[in-house]
């Protein structure tokens, strides 16, 4: 294997980004595989931290105000232009805010509006937990039993992943009974990417609305929400943007709806900063403008530091730069997958404009099991019991000498211990 580590090395020589490696901080010891999961923090993140304490423990409440970092103009920096880039929105269509199902929640409640008529919810599996049971809180909450309003769109028989056909199928036979389209940009056990601008051209011609789960493609794939005619979408920024545990999530309103009088769950921070803080004058709430109208409360101030540090690098590097070495990488690591004699299926999209940084391995035993004994030899991802293991891959600090030795020294120097 010796013409692959020489390949590997060479890739590493010539890639372009890879000065951004030193720009993070990663774990001792280890090769890091799972930032589908959670990414890893720019080294800059501590500084800014630790800024923050410092302002935090010298101002007090004056911090909301004062000097050019003032807590309470937090949102309306550059900070929104470099999601915009990433999401390809336009101005005032994105947010950051709440966590991801709870953003579905508060867009649901706008977006998902049922008649006697339309009223059915299209998910395509395989579906994340969370999604599924925001979706059918909401259908129980307008009285419509999952049974009756949820369709299930899966693939055909003895396929893994999705066509565009499976669903067109279902809105050209039900397009006029379906409300809402629920759809994943990038499936988060598969890793299997969409064109979302076909599905939402198909689910628009039925009338229906189109809403996204973006959680596992922010920072994975170039997005384009705007001109693909997205509704709505929702997302989380602790995955490939890097913005730390539990780090705040992203909505994305499309422009179309901004003017629109749709019914929201209002809260103070939604309300336009001009007004805001007239609170015994003010009886009703005066949309801030925008995606940004769906705000309910205080941003977290200091947990949005990490996400600001790494948005930085995502602004500076360009999202086309990143998905470049990324299918490079997807490739090689598909190549050196091909070279081993292990029991698995690659259940993730071979085409590279159906797939991310995410590649999915159906194994023959416990991916439990296999993955213990990875993290053993020093290389981390997940699993989806009984038999996923999940590979990601973050151009920003993954190098191609990491897939080499993942695949040489940790997959085929395992395999006769897990048999």
């Amino acid at each position: 294997m010796s013409n692959l580590f020489d390949k590997a090395k060479h890739l590493d020589a010539i890639d372009p980004l890879k000065q951004l490696q030193d720009q993070f901080v990663l774990p001792d010891d280890q090769v890091y595989l799972c930032s589908h999961s959670l990414g890893l923090p720019a080294k800059k993140s501590f500084y800014d931290m630790q800024n923050q304490m410092k302002k935090w423990a010298d101002q007090g409440a004056r911090g909301w105000f004062s000097g050019d970092d003032a807590w309470y103009h937090i949102l309306n920096r550059d900070i929104n232009l470099n999601l915009n880039a990433i999401l390809g929105a336009h101005d005032n269509e994105v947010v950051l805010m709440n966590s991801l199902t709870i953003n579905l929640h508060l867009l649901l409640t706008s977006f998902y509006r049922p008649t006697k008529g339309r009223f059915k919810i299209v998910l395509c599996e395989p579906i994340f937990p969370s999604d599924l049971y925001a979706i059918k809180s909401h259908l129980k909450l307008h009285g419509i039993k999952s049974d009756i309003g949820l369709i299930i769109v899966r693939p055909s028989q003895n396929e893994v992943s999705l066509r565009l056909e499976n669903i067109a199928e279902i809105l050209k036979n039900m397009g006029g009974q379906i409300a809402l389209v629920y759809l994943s940009a990038a499936n988060y056990l598969t890793g299997q990417i969409f064109n979302l601008r076909s599905l939402t051209q198909l689910a628009h011609q039925q009338g229906c609305i189109v809403g996204v789960d973006m959680a596992h493609a922010i920072g994975n794939i170039p997005l384009d929400l705007h001109d693909d005619e997205v509704d709505f979408a929702v997302g989380c920024s602790y995955k490939y943007l890097c913005g730390g545990p539990g780090s705040p999530g992203v909505a994305f309103v499309h422009a179309s709806h901004h003017e629109k009088e749709l019914f929201r769950l209002s809260g103070w921070w939604g309300n336009d900063p001009a007004t805001r803080f007239q609170m015994n004058k003010l009886s009703e709430f005066v949309p801030f403008g925008g995606a940004a109208s769906w705000q309910v409360s205080t941003p977290p101030i200091l947990g949005l530091q990490p996400l600001f540090a790494s948005l930085k690098i995502f602004a500076e590097t360009g999202m086309a730069s990143l998905r470049k070495k990324s299918l490079q990488q997807t490739d090689f690591l598909l190549e050196l997958l091909t070279k081993i004699k292990e029991e698995y299926e690659i259940i993730t999209p071979f085409n590279a404009i159906e797939r991310g940084n995410q590649i999915s391995i159906r194994l023959s035993r416990s991916a439990d099991e296999f993955s213990q004994l990875l993290k053993r030899r020093g290389f981390v991802c997940d699993v989806r019991p009984p038999h996923i293991l999940r590979v990601s891959i973050s151009p920003l600090y993954n190098s191609f000498q990491d897939l080499y030795h993942f695949v040489f020294d940790g997959i085929t120097s395992i395999k006769e211990v897990a048999a």
